[in-house]
């Protein structure tokens, strides 16, 4: 049952209505719905009577779209970009740059097609927050705009705004990370483009035309400084010699003092070409995987040799007592690329775990199908009785598992005129398999860098990793699935992605200061739900904007970006 309840506060006296009801036999408040102070009820009382009455209200989304906006205050993406491609004297309407900004603005909230861009602002207090014609952000008008910009002017934007990045936020640290990751599309096999190519999909996708983007961040804030939108079909490592200078110089740029630096990434981006272009430029160092394909001696170095690594995650496992996931490392040098280098064999228990578990179900698989294939060979039936068919089928089965073909040994031989099939594990083979289970083969050339310095490192690439997670969110940044179906304009809603990505980011810095562990999703779901209310009374032609009360969270954000909501929905910059 619905009630008035009072809260003393410094005090003074607040109101709320709750609501009660049993939960499990207990008394439980299921609801309840702030009031306020006396004064604050006295007002709301008067709202429904006499010539303060109210006639209409219309509620519009707010809180998510002014935190966007506030963000990209610091950086005026929309100036930027109109100092790239400037308005032409007989253009009309928003500016290329705007265009942009709009765009960034939907992806930083719930990200939707150019076509339903104007249906979603019109139901935002965007009039408020940046007034625009809505009428003018359609999927039409943003082609008509996108076709101004072309593959230099996007290069050129993407510079001007990293720099901007660098300067609002200058990374500390002397270590980057880069990666790469694709993205499908649903362009038609008869479109021309040179961007959306087939090729091996990381969403399983491998049927559909993909582009590619390569990024590079920062490991202390985890910003980008860097991305380049590349051909579906293109490999990691010919894509890394395309732009490795291009790389190079913009972590120098990003840190903006000569001092060494050091560039994470995977094994597929090794060569000796892309190897040798880092070994030349000055101050640049790499840490690296490497395939256990061209090392295997490495592989089988016993565990008895491995120390804990002095990593983070290490010291948060033994704090909690976990001592049997404690990550392993053994050093050594050797000689790759024609220089000296530093290896690190890592050694991850948890990962070998699952590795071996997933092992031990394909291998199952396998030999039950090796019995089925035995019976059959034994009945004669037909397709079994040619040996070499036989061979081809445990092979291609094999290879649909993902496993060697040496870990069973098979035996076809003719017995009394009839072909007899016989098999058995190879122990042997078997337990060479299982020896990479959890390994992880590291090469630098920071040979002065601890071993834990360098295991860290390698780790920290899943920030990256993290920000391609991000960008394939349905909601927040959304590059995938892309459905522009021209290069240019693929090349344009890239940049948007990434603009939005890094805004995000910021928001995440942001509370990160502020001691709050908050993510960007967290931050702009709660702020999400904050409204905007135009309050039409019955003798006023012009309606009064009020902001909603906000939660608990939601002031907390607002506060960490200096605003506060007072008394009658005024939101207040605190440093004013």
């Amino acid at each position: 049952m619905a009630h008035l309840h009072k809260k003393m506060k410094k005090g003074r006296p607040y109101y709320y209505i709750r609501e009660i009801a049993r939960v499990d036999g207990k008394p439980t408040v299921v609801s309840q719905v702030y009031l306020g102070s006396l004064e604050r009820m006295l007002a709301l009382a008067n709202y429904g009577s006499g010539d303060d009455s109210v006639a209409k209200i219309m509620v519009e989304e707010f809180g998510a779209l002014w935190l966007a906006n506030l963000i990209d205050q610091d950086v005026d993406i929309a100036g930027m970009i109109d100092t790239v491609i400037p308005k032409g004297k007989k253009e009309t309407g928003p500016s290329v740059g705007e265009y942009f900004l709009y765009a960034v603005l939907n992806r930083m909230i719930d990200a939707c097609s150019k076509r339903s861009l104007p249906e979603w602002y019109a139901d935002t207090a965007i009039q408020q927050i940046r007034p625009i014609a809505v009428s003018e952000l359609s999927s039409q008008r943003y082609w008509e705009k996108w076709d101004r910009v072309d593959e230099s002017d996007v290069l050129k934007i993407a510079d001007l705004f990293f720099k901007k990045l660098a300067d609002l936020e200058p990374p500390s640290s002397d270590c980057f990370l880069f990666d790469t990751t694709n993205y499908f599309t649903f362009m038609a096999s008869d479109t021309e483009s040179e961007l959306c190519r087939r090729g091996n999909n990381k969403e399983g996708r491998h049927w559909l035309r993909q582009v590619g983007v390569a990024l590079l961040v920062s490991r202390d804030n985890q910003l980008p400084f860097f991305y380049r939108a590349y051909e579906g079909n293109c490999h990691d490592s010919k894509l890394f010699g395309n732009i490795v200078d291009s790389v190079i110089s913009s972590m120098k740029s990003a840190v903006g003092k000569q001092v060494r630096l050091t560039i994470v990434f995977d094994k597929g981006m090794n060569s000796d070409d892309n190897i040798t272009a880092i070994d030349e430029s000055p101050d640049i160092n790499f840490i690296t995987c490497y395939s256990p394909y061209f090392a295997p001696e490495l592989i089988h170095v016993k565990l008895n040799k491995f120390a804990v690594a002095d990593t983070t995650k290490n010291r948060g496992l033994k704090e909690s007592g976990c001592l049997d996931d404690l990550i392993l490392a053994w050093r050594t040098t050797g000689e790759y690329w024609e220089k000296e280098r530093t290896v690190v064999l890592t050694y991850n228990p948890k990962t070998a775990r699952k590795q071996r578990y997933v092992f031990e179900g394909k291998l199952y698989k396998l030999e039950t199908e090796l019995f089925s294939m035995r019976g059959k060979v034994r009945k004669g039936e037909r397709h079994w009785k040619n040996k070499k068919n036989i061979e081809v089928r445990y092979q291609k089965l094999c290879e649909e598992l993902h496993l060697p073909k040496d870990l069973y040994k098979l035996d076809l031989v003719m017995e009394e005129g009839r072909l007899v099939m016989r098999f058995r594990k190879d122990y042997y083979r078997i337990g060479k398999y299982c020896d990479k289970f959890g390994k992880n083969i590291l090469i630098t050339d920071n040979m002065d860098w601890e071993t834990g310095q360098i295991v860290q490192a390698s780790l920290d690439r899943y920030m990256v990793e993290n920000s391609f997670r991000n960008s394939k969110e349905d909601d927040l940044v959304g590059m995938m699935p892309v459905r522009h179906w021209t290069d240019s304009k693929i090349r344009c809603h890239i940049l948007t992605c990434i603009i939005a990505l890094s805004y995000l980011r910021l928001i995440e810095i942001r509370m990160e200061r502020a001691k709050i562990k908050m993510t960007a999703a967290t931050v702009m779901t709660n702020m999400h739900r904050l409204h905007s209310c135009l309050v039409w009374k019955s003798k006023q032609k012009t309606p009064e904007r009020v902001i909603e009360e906000p939660t608990k969270i939601q002031a907390q954000i607002l506060k960490v970006f200096g605003y506060v909501v007072e008394v009658g929905g005024v939101l207040q910059n605190l440093a004013k």
